[in-house]
């Protein structure tokens, strides 16, 4: 009989992979990384947005968001566009063709998730957040990057 420490292991390792394979699949069919495709999915949720707020909702530095709008903008699927009231202010905004690659990509996990965890009670939806605070604490994962590509963004920057 497998004890609980490993039951846990293997039901997270099960989760990984399904993330990995995700991340794969989407990086196949729309030529971008997850981290590129969490910034452009980002941005089309909200309409815009400006970086610190992109990075703060995909809880990354500003630094790794620029890194990532450059390379998105360099392929034309946002654009930059200072606001009226204070120049200094840039909003990120999704292209046409930033829309179009966004239709033809596969279903996000993570789309997926949120649509099955909203159907949760409350109490369920605070027990799997804390669960996997906790996981993270265990692991001690609390300092890392949210999503895989962001220590991956600076070798690529190179």
């Amino acid at each position: 009989m497998i004890d609980r420490s490993s039951e846990t292991l293997i039901a997270l390792r099960r989760v990984v992979h399904a993330l990995e394979s995700n991340a794969r699949e989407m990086a196949r069919v729309s030529g971008l990384t997850q981290g590129q495709l969490l910034v452009l999915l980002q941005i089309a949720q909200a309409g815009q947005g400006m970086p610190r707020d992109i990075a703060r909702a995909l809880g990354v530095g500003q630094a790794t968001i620029t890194i990532q709008i450059d390379k998105l903008e360099a392929r034309g699927l946002v654009r930059r566009e200072r606001m009226q009231a204070d120049r200094r202010a840039i909003w990120v905004i999704l292209t046409q063709a930033g829309r179009d690659l966004l239709d033809h990509i596969p279903d996000p996990l993570h789309q997926r998730f949120t649509e099955r965890f909203a159907t949760l009670a409350p109490w369920e939806q605070t027990l799997l957040l804390s669960m996997t605070q906790r996981l993270g604490a265990l692991f001690d994962a609390e300092d890392a990057p949210a999503f895989p590509q962001a220590e991956g963004t600076r070798a690529e920057a190179q």
